[in-house]
């Protein structure tokens, strides 16, 4: 088999023949009338009119010998078949194809439309132009790209050749545009803030670090879009949202990625059953709207595959419950070393267990003894209120808030926000408290939020959501890279 310097050199050789004919192998513009899929779609009556057409799109695929060729085009609207006759074209034309173009080179192609005997809908050629020379081959239309991380590395070789894996990104642009004009049907105003931050906030995470050379500043990366949203709220916007990327230098498994995309929303004057309505109304519009079925097949944490239905009614269960169920662990009772004992009996280490406060503890457990476990959409209800320092705290030391678990994934989190600046400053500073013992995870006071909460913020709810692990969700998918175009890799 040829190296791929040795295929490069060949199809260089092409491209001086196709600039000797005078033919530019990089031109700015080139003959275009159609759009393939629309060509499909009017054949017929484009057919009886005679009308001549010029269509443009790389060859996924290329056959034929002596004086009849058959190329696949496709323009990333769909595929077509072009055929290319000697005596339907200049003879010039037809041994310059023959001899200069490639499989994976894009062309302009002019003809009428014609069905082959076999029935094959086809443009007959009568003259063609090159639009881009391509120097390097691209995979089998047959066996594609083998291996899973050149698969990820040259996502564009992919898409090129399996249909599926380019569908899945033109589903994910549309589950994004479903949710925008969900909000923006519901009068919320799309923001945007900023990515680069003095502080981590909004969210119990480690943070990646850089610093701002100009201002000679340390910085991070943001981890949660929460705090600038609700500093936003104090203005006095009634609803407000943001589609971002959030960044966390944690651990990477097919469920977690460092760089993720956010759906984070607040609303003011509403409540948390209006929340959870609106999460279920969302993700069962995307299922049914989008995807067009509301029952898909992923694999569980456990990589069973599990059947799950986003249609119905969802069910609400508390936290304590769950952990008082599944880990005969009574938290409402529990001592921080029976609670560290449990965590121990989960499988985390030592050296884990003296540096992790209590409220991670109890998260641990949850995740380990419950939350992997639980199948079909559902809301994990009043958290132990200093896992959730942002929201609102409850007479029985809970938070008010959701959490919508599927097939053991954290799809959202939604809370009936905390606006007590006094509560809130004390649940912060216990967070502060617990990263100086060790706890990387924990929040930091952030002044500027506690001043902007002083400053006096509306009764509200919020939510934030992982637009990759729904995506994945929706396209059936068990590794959330599968549904990132571009994910994180190391260098080869």
């Amino acid at each position: 088999m040829a190296s791929l310097s040795e295929l490069r050199s060949v199809r260089l050789e092409k491209l001086h023949v196709l600039e000797q004919s005078g033919m530019s192998a990089y031109p700015a513009s080139v003959p275009k009338t159609h759009n393939l899929i629309d060509l499909i779609r009017d054949f017929n009556s484009i057919q009886q009119s005679g009308e001549t057409v010029s269509v443009v799109g790389r060859i996924t695929s290329l056959r034929g010998q002596g004086a009849i060729m058959f190329a696949t085009l496709f323009d990333g609207t769909e595929r077509f078949q072009v055929v290319f006759k000697r005596d339907s074209i200049e003879p010039s034309l037809f041994t310059l194809f023959t001899d200069a173009i490639d499989l994976g080179d894009f062309i302009s192609v002019t003809g009428t439309l014609f069905t082959t005997e076999r029935g094959a809908q086809s443009v007959l050629c009568t003259d063609w132009t090159i639009a881009t020379k391509s120097l390097l081959p691209i995979p089998s239309e047959h066996y594609g790209l083998e291996n899973v991380e050149e698969k990820m590395r040259k996502r564009y070789l992919d898409a090129i050749v399996n249909p599926d894996v380019y569908n899945r990104f033109k589903t994910r642009s549309s589950v994004i545009k479903y949710i925008r004009e969900f909000f923006d049907s519901r009068d919320f105003m799309e923001i945007e803030t900023p990515i680069l931050q003095n502080q981590a906030g909004g969210a119990m995470a480690k943070t990646f670090n850089t610093h701002h050379n100009d201002y000679d500043l340390d910085m991070v990366l943001r981890i949660s879009l929460e705090l600038e949203h609700k500093m936003m709220m104090t203005a006095g916007y009634q609803r407000i949202y943001e589609i971002g990327k959030n960044f966390r230098n944690e651990g990477s498994d097919p469920t977690h990625i460092q760089e993720f995309t956010m759906i984070e929303w607040y609303a003011a004057y509403e409540t948390l059953e209006t929340n959870m309505k609106w999460t279920q109304e969302l993700i069962q519009g995307i299922a049914n709207d989008v995807i067009g079925k509301t029952t898909f097949t992923i694999l569980d944490k456990n990589d069973t595959p599990v059947e799950i239905n986003l249609g119905g009614n969802w069910e609400q269960v508390r936290f304590d419950d769950l952990l008082l169920r599944n880990a005969n662990l009574d938290i409402s009772t529990a001592s921080l070393d029976e609670i560290k004992s449990k965590a121990s009996e989960y499988g985390m280490s030592n050296d884990e267990l003296s540096k992790t406060g209590r409220a991670n503890l109890l998260d641990y457990i949850y995740k380990k003894s419950s939350r992997n476990h639980i199948i079909a959409p559902t809301f994990v209800t009043n958290y132990p209120g200093e896992l959730k320092p942002l929201a609102q705290q409850n007479s029985d030391g809970t938070a008010e808030i959701a959490q919508l678990i599927i097939a053991g994934a954290e799809i959202t989190n939604q809370y009936a926000e905390l606006v007590n600046p006094i509560t809130q400053r004390e649940l912060l500073e216990s967070q502060s408290q617990a990263k100086a013992d060790g706890d990387d995870e924990a929040m930091e006071i952030d002044e500027r939020f506690l001043t902007a909460m002083e400053h006096g913020m509306p009764p509200m709810t919020g939510f934030g959501m992982g637009i990759d692990r729904l995506i994945a969700i929706l396209t059936e998918q068990d590794n959330l890279r599968d549904v990132i175009f571009y994910p994180i890799m190391r260098p080869e």
